[in-house]
This record gives C-alpha cells, sequence and structure tokens, in this order.
C-alpha cells in the first residue's frame, strides 16, 4: 500500500535579498512587488503555456522610441534571432492591478507606442492581472499601420487564424496564477457589466466553465468567439446561442441535478457571453494542473460563497499532508461529511486516482500516451473508483453545487456528492442519500468540520445519536463516565459544538478496525480541561496514530482558530473493550508545525538559511499537454527551479511514512 512516488527534487541555497525575488527568465534579483507578481505569471506562461524558448524573451529590454529610450516588460523575438529592436515579434506589457488600461502612460495606448517603434513586432498583449488586452499591428500596402484588437496572442509556431479559433491541439494547460487572473477577469466583468450581485455572477460563470469543460470532452469544439463575433451586440448573438446549445445538449443532459429547473439559461447578455469565452477558450482546463485550477477555483468561489456556519476551506497544504499520511488506495471508499467546495475530498480522491493512472501506465508499451485500448481501459478503471468509492456531504446547497463543479474540473465524482446535514438522522435522508451513505461503510475520511461557538447544536432528535452529546462526570481519578439517569438513559447536554459532534460522526461512518481519518480539530478539544471527555471517547473508540500542531497561521488571516491535524483508526469490538480497560497500549506520532507556507496576512513566506540565503528547489514536474500533432492528452516532464515555500507539512508527512514503516 505504498504511496506514488513524488518527482525527484533538488534543493540548494542561493541569495536572494530580502524584498526580491529571482526572475523566471533570467534569474536577475528583482523588486518583489504587486507589478512583478504579474510581470512573473506572464513570464512563466509565455514558456509553459505558449511555449515561447525561455531564450528568446528578455524582460526589461530596452527600445527607441522617437528620441527616447524605453524598457518593455518583456520583449519576445524571432526565434534564435539576435536581441534587436528590429527583431521584436511580440511585447507584453505588465501592470500592478488596478492600473486602469485608458492611462495615458501606463494603459494599452502604452503598449501601442512600443509596437509602433518596433518595425516588425507582430503582437502586443497589456495586462494588469485582472484585465487583459490582446493586439495585432495590421500593416497596409503604403507602408503605414493600424491596431486590431484580438482574442489571444499567437503561441510558438501557432498561426493567429489558429490562436483565435482554436482547436483541441492548440488548448494550452494553465500554469501559475494565470487561470486565478482570467476567472477574476471573467467574474469581475460579469458583475460589472451585468450589475448583478457577486453570487449570481458567479453562478453565471460558472455554467460558461461547465460548457467549457464538457466542450473538452467532445470531438468537436464549439466553445470559441471569433473577433468579429466579440465587435458588437449582434454579432455577439451567435456566440451566445452556440454556447447555450452547448450548456442545453451537454451540460443539462448530464449534470440536470445541479441546476434547478429554474436555472437552465445563461443569464448573461450575449456580448458579456462572448468576453467570457475569449476568457477561456484558449485553455484546456481538463489538462491543467489540479492545484492550478483548484487554486483559481476556491478564491472565486470563497470570495462569494462562504456563509456564516464556520466554514473555512482547508489550506491545499494541509489537504496534501493528511492525504498522504492517509495514503488512500482505489479500493477504499472515502467520504468528507462536510465537504464545502471539495478541496479536501479532491484532493485525497487524486491520490488513489494516481495510483490507478501510475499502476495502468506501467503495462503501457508507451507510458506517456498509451494506445486507444489502454487509455479506454485507464478511463473505465478511474469512472469505476469515482462513481463507486467517491463520497461528500454538506448542508450548505450552494457548497455542494460549487464541490460538484469543482470536481467535474477535478476528474469528476460529483455522483457521489449530496446535499444533506451530516450530524442528523441518516433516516432523515433523502432516500438516494441514505442508500448510498452508510455508516460503517467507509474506509477513509477526510474532514474540515465547521466550527464555532455561534453554530451550537440544540435539536434534541440530533443530540440522542451520540455518546459526546451526553452530560460526562470527572472522577476522582481523573477518568470520565456518561451520567447515565435513574432510567437508564444518558443525560443529554443542552447543546453541543458540531466540531465535536462530527468526531463521533466521522468514527460512525468507518469502518471497525480498519477505518481511519484525517480531521481538522480546534486545540481546546485536545487540552481544555473540560472536555476530558472527548479526549477519554477518543481514546476508548479509535487508535490515535498522529496529532499534528499547526501553525496558529492556517487558517489566517480568516479565522485564528489554533488546529490540529489528528490522525485515527475505528477500533473494533474487541480493541474497544480493551481500551475501555485500560488496556490497549500503542505510540502515537506527534508533531509541532512552526511554518505554515503563508504568514498571518496570507501572504507567502519562503526558507531561508542561517546565512539568511534562500533555499532553491529544482524539481521535475509532470503535467499534461495537448499532443500538436494529434490534439490527444500526453505527459510532459518539467524541470522547475523556485523558492522552497517555508512550510513544515510536507516535512511532517514523510516523517511520519518514515515512522510508520519502522513500526511494521
Amino acid at each position: 500500500m505504498s504511496a506514488p512516488t513524488a518527482p525527484p527534487v533538488t534543493i540548494r541555497t542561493g541569495a536572494v535579498p530580502e524584498g526580491k525575488v529571482a526572475d523566471f527568465l533570467t534569474q536577475r534579483h528583482v523588486r518583489d512587488t504587486a507589478e512583478e507578481y504579474v510581470r512573473q505569471n506572464l513570464e512563466k506562461a509565455l514558456v509553459r503555456q505558449y511555449k515561447y524558448v525561455a531564450s528568446d524573451c528578455e524582460p526589461e529590454y530596452p527600445v527607441r522610441v522617437g528620441s527616447s529610450r524605453r524598457r518593455v516588460d518583456v520583449a519576445v523575438f524571432l526565434p534564435g534571432a539576435e536581441h534587436k529592436q528590429e527583431n521584436i515579434y511580440l511585447i507584453v506589457e505588465t501592470k500592478k492591478p488596478g492600473t486602469s488600461p485608458s492611462n495615458k502612460k501606463e494603459g494599452v495606448e502604452q503598449l501601442r507606442s512600443y509596437l509602433a517603434a518596433s518595425l516588425n513586432a507582430k503582437y502586443g498583449l497589456w495586462t494588469n492581472g485582472d484585465e487583459q488586452y490582446c493586439i495585432a499591428k495590421r500593416t497596409d500596402n503604403a507602408g503605414g499601420f493600424s491596431f486590431e484588437e484580438i482574442i489571444d496572442i499567437p503561441a510558438f509556431g501557432q498561426t493567429e487564424a489558429e490562436a483565435q479559433r482554436p482547436s483541441r491541439k492548440d488548448l494550452k494547460p494553465a500554469t501559475a496564477d494565470n487561470l486565478l487572473f482570467a476567472f477574476r477577469r471573467c467574474h469581475n466583468y460579469i458583475a460589472g457589466t451585468e450589475g448583478k450581485q457577486k453570487a449570481e455572477a458567479f453562478w453565471e460563470l460558472l455554467k460558461i466553465i461547465f460548457c467549457k469543460i464538457e466542450d473538452e470532452r467532445s470531438k468537436r469544439l464549439d466553445f470559441y468567439v471569433s473577433a468579429s463575433e466579440r465587435a458588437n451586440a449582434t454579432t455577439a448573438a451567435s456566440v451566445k446561442t452556440r454556447i447555450q446549445k452547448v450548456f442545453n445538449e451537454k451540460v443539462l443532459s448530464k449534470y440536470g441535478a445541479i441546476f434547478p429547473p429554474a436555472d437552465t439559461t445563461i443569464d448573461l447578455k450575449p456580448t458579456v457571453v462572448a468576453f467570457v469565452v475569449s476568457q477561456l477558450q484558449g485553455y484546456s482546463l481538463l489538462a491543467s494542473p489540479v492545484d492550478v485550477k483548484g487554486v483559481a477555483y476556491e478564491e472565486i468561489v470563497g470570495s462569494n460563497l462562504r456563509g456564516d456556519r464556520g466554514e473555512f476551506f482547508t489550506p491545499r497544504n494541509a489537504c496534501r499532508m493528511a492525504v498522504t499520511m492517509l495514503n488512500p488506495q482505489p479500493d477504499q471508499r472515502l467520504i468528507d461529511p462536510s465537504c464545502g467546495t471539495g478541496g479536501f475530498l479532491i484532493t485525497a480522491m487524486n491520490h488513489a486516482l494516481e495510483h490507478i493512472e501510475s499502476a495502468e501506465r506501467a503495462n503501457w508499451i508507451d507510458p506517456s500516451r498509451g494506445t486507444d485500448e489502454e487509455r479506454q481501459e485507464l478511463y473505465r478503471a478511474r469512472n469505476e473508483y469515482l462513481s463507486q468509492c467517491v463520497y461528500g456531504l454538506d448542508l450548505n446547497p450552494g457548497l455542494v453545487r460549487a464541490a460538484k463543479m469543482n470536481m467535474v474540473m477535478n476528474n469528476d465524482g460529483s455522483g457521489g456528492l449530496w446535499q444533506a446535514n451530516s450530524l442528523a438522522n441518516p433516516r432523515t435522508w433523502d432516500a438516494e442519500t441514505e442508500r448510498r451513505v452508510r455508516l460503517g461503510s467507509y474506509d477513509v475520511i477526510v474532514a474540515n468540520p465547521p466550527f464555532g461557538a455561534n453554530i451550537l447544536i440544540d435539536d434534541e432528535e440530533i443530540l440522542e445519536q451520540y455518546e459526546l452529546a451526553s452530560m460526562w462526570d470527572r472522577q476522582d481519578d481523573g477518568s470520565w463516565v456518561r451520567r447515565i439517569d435513574q432510567n437508564g438513559r444518558a443525560s443529554l447536554q443542552k447543546n453541543q459544538p458540531p466540531e465535536i459532534l462530527f468526531i463521533e460522526r466521522c468514527v460512525q461512518l468507518l469502518k471497525p478496525g480498519t477505518g481511519r481519518f484525517a480531521i481538522v480539530i480546534p486545540n481546546g478539544i485536545l487540552n481544555n480541561p473540560a472536555l476530558g471527555y472527548v479526549r477519554t471517547w477518543l481514546l476508548q473508540n479509535t487508535q490515535i496514530l498522529a496529532v499534528t500542531d499547526m501553525a496558529r497561521e492556517l487558517f489566517q488571516p480568516k479565522n485564528d482558530t489554533q488546529t490540529s491535524m489528528v490522525i485515527a483508526r475505528r477500533l473494533d469490538k474487541e480493541e474497544k473493550e480493551a481500551a475501555q480497560r485500560g488496556e490497549l497500549e500503542y505510540p502515537i506520532f506527534m508533531a509541532t508545525t512552526d511554518q505554515i507556507g503563508h504568514d498571518k496576512r496570507g501572504n507567502t513566506i519562503f526558507r531561508r538559511t542561517e546565512a539568511g540565503d534562500d533555499v532553491l528547489v529544482t524539481r521535475q514536474e509532470t503535467i499534461s499537454e495537448i499532443d500538436q500533432s494529434t490534439g490527444e492528452e500526453v505527459l510532459k516532464t518539467l524541470e522547475v527551479e523556485e523558492r522552497l515555500v517555508d512550510d513544515d507539512l510536507p516535512d511532517v508527512a514523510r516523517a511520519y511514512l518514515a515512522w510508520l514503516s519502522e513500526q511494521r
């Protein structure tokens, strides 16, 4: 039951001064500013998405504009050509977020002046992250030129026509935060142009993202917009008609349960639909890395759907740590009973899918691509796991809907998600949920339950299901026992925080003897003297495998609650009896984390040596890519060097696995 092998990494140190970052293209140290953040993302996109050769790109390249010299943010030169102004093919201008594209000095007009001054430059891209403009320079027979806004700049070796209406082979996996920028641009444009509330704008964007994903699964791509269709409302109407048809025929027929009957129309103006399509059409959402999609999607979800019931999405590094420690397998049933937008569940699901893919590809003649029959068998194995082993519940119907979308973007498995009160008696769930989600039937649980004193559970019908909802009395010897009345019934507390009840519900869901969970628990449960009965119950019903004290910054800046990640296994009947007699002894892995990868404001922090040098990591990254000749998805390995995030969680996971192997 070994975990998938991690890509090899090489760690070294390098002196990157405080307040600086290493430029992606040159490795020179540049100031770490908001504008630089946008430029670094575009530099990565130029190389990884648009496939330009890094040596043909130069940041801060000086060009002569009239009698003055100006520096363009990134100049892309003709392949292999000397870096001279007359050899510039593409110019990129990046600005800090909030910079207006109509600004006379720093807006799109600045880019036009650089293109005009560079004789052979054909294309330009201007962006502040939240807005993006692509421009083509058109020459006329008289030696003059004009500018035209286009959908996207061509990738290396791609014609402009191919960029404006990409075929399958032209779709590009997203890199860095560029998909986040695109989602944000779309959401802001919908909210600003349509006058919709943020949540309304989000759901309309969701429909179009659904269309994009299902279109990628089709033989013929209909998710596109031409430059002429974007020109005005009349021509844009054809785009909306085409996308609405995709929604009706490909989305509603497959995911009709996600959309209420009254919500089957894309409620956006044709021009708005055309804009959103233009921002997304060049990406392959299916082939983009899971983390890239997850970060982009969950930020948009979080800004729109986070409720008031203690919902705080689990940071992805915490999800990865817990899932690595649990190591879920393809034949094990998995559930998250408080799934939120599905981030924790997707991390665990994809871990098991890696096992499936690794095992299948090992038998392929060509592991990078496979024959039609081999790929079909991989698809069958993946689909069987997703349809039979992946489940999620959440009380918030909006989050369930968003989670289904998240899972569709990340290999699917959305058919096992339901809206339900996980803490309620299963008999109160709808018939399908009660039939599919049974207590005592799960091998693996991942959960970050809602917690907070303002969402206490006081429904007696719910409380009576749980031993942890009883009154408990502390004995003279320090032990705890449930209070039983004269009729032999447990005395119930008036109310109980949901995080305590979720612990017991998770244990109830697990298979006795083998089922195990990873759950985020507020530290008060682990160290508050008044909650000693919770710890007693845990020790009598589970084997605690690991407790990791998470750094306080884990949920900051949204929430300041200090938490631990607890890994445990449900005891079988004999073990439970031994535990209640105090006869069950075993070692427990304990860890404390000082750094969580970000500070209390949410800013990423990087690891440094005692001498103050940055720790740099060179790692091999396996990505999905669209083969240019066949349009098929293939695997490709990239070597990436970057600063090492100061995050103890991967170290904890590795130490736990090493400790676990020593116990066997």
